[in-house]
């Protein structure tokens, strides 16, 4: 943390969640920011089938059933999520997904578009960015689905920025898994190839920690269907 945090932490700069500090930053943004850092690394891959998406799980117990601890979740029939950082506010975020989806299915007779879904809530974390009383949701959303046939894969911020990306890594040790999704990404990728690609950089930066069945894998094709591989469908991936 750099002199003039600590200096404007001192002068009350970060108490209230709309506070500018005279270097222009919104400090509770900032520490929003820093417990993405902090959370378990999540992945997604734009493929010439689908997208696939990554997330990496830490298992706090031998005695915990894995299949009710899931990172990735369904939004609506062509949209799923994941996120990393503080995953009670993802929660939060990802049920407010579902209810604007389903919201639109009911009054629009069609399921909703992606981008209008991610601008809505890019606009939920932007209103709690700047409100008093209220702090940012500390946590990044990788959204991925099909829009008009075509696989799209956005991530959403703590500031309520949304960006469009063809493969993408948040939360812990994610400067190092992009970089190195930039080297090895090709856009010709079936959804295996971007599993097999996947795991192994997750293998090759989490080595001590890596472990096949910490890791909830799915995917979603073109004709929208989804699958969540097991820890033995992966091996055989990898």
């Amino acid at each position: 943390m750099t002199e003039n945090i600590k200096k404007h932490q001192e002068m009350g700069y970060d108490r209230s969640a709309g506070m500018f500090s005279p270097d222009g930053l919104l400090l509770q943004v900032e520490y929003a920011e820093k417990a993405v850092k902090l959370g378990s690394a999540v992945m997604g891959i734009v493929t010439c089938e689908g997208v696939v998406l990554i997330a990496y799980r830490k298992l706090i117990s031998k005695l915990l059933v894995i299949d009710s601890f899931k990172k990735i979740f369904e939004v609506d029939s062509h949209i799923l999520v994941t996120g990393s950082g503080v995953m009670s506010d993802g929660r939060r975020l990802i049920e407010e997904s579902q209810l604007i989806a389903q919201k639109n299915m009911v009054e629009m007779q069609e399921p909703i578009d992606m981008l209008s879904l991610i601008k809505d809530i890019a606009n939920v974390k932007q209103y709690y960015s700047q409100s008093g009383g209220l702090r940012p949701f500390g946590v990044k959303l990788l959204f991925a689905g099909i829009e008009e046939n075509t696989p799209v894969l956005y991530e959403t911020t703590p500031s309520g920025m949304y960006l469009r990306y063809l493969a993408r890594a948040v939360g812990i040790n994610s400067d190092k898994l992009n970089n190195d999704l930039d080297e090895q990404y090709k856009v010709n990728l079936s959804n295996k190839d971007a599993i097999k690609i996947g795991m192994k950089i997750f293998k090759d930066n989490f080595e001590k920690e890596f472990d096949i069945a910490s890791f909830d894998v799915m995917s979603i094709d073109l004709k929208l269907n989804k699958k969540r591989y097991t820890a033995e469908e992966i091996k055989k991936i990898m």
